[in-house]
């Protein structure tokens, strides 16, 4: 079955960085486009950046453009979110899963306990 785990999460200031992992299991990793999506406190989850099976094609929502950096380790079966200048906006918890491009919704209906991403002074 589908295995999503996410680490890295932590307290941060704004300004400051985290570099959140995934590792997934259960499916062929290098064959799905990949993506992080995050909730925050009373919100819905929403999408945040994808990227395609090789790296080549990377897509993020415009509240991250510039900021976070999302790669991958086909080898490793892993995602990465490398994220920078962090805001208090940015604070939720953050999840990985493949990713429907068509409509950025994920393409597994489970997901991981995922990581939380507190940004604070």
């Amino acid at each position: 079955q589908v295995q999503l785990v996410e680490s890295g999460g932590g307290l941060v200031q704004p300004g400051g960085s985290l570099r959140l992992s995934c590792t997934a299991s259960g499916f062929t990793f290098s064959s799905y486009y990949m993506g992080w999506f995050r909730q925050a406190q009373g919100k819905e989850r929403e999408f945040v950046a994808h990227i395609s099976l090789s790296g080549n094609f990377i897509y993020y929502v415009d509240s991250v453009k510039g900021r976070f950096t999302i790669s991958r380790d086909n080898a490793k079966n892993t995602v990465y979110l490398q994220m920078n200048s962090l805001k208090p906006e940015d604070t939720a918890v953050y999840y990985c899963n493949a990713v429907n491009t068509g409509n950025l919704a994920a393409r597994f209906g489970s997901w991981g306990q995922g990581t939380q991403v507190t940004v604070s002074s």
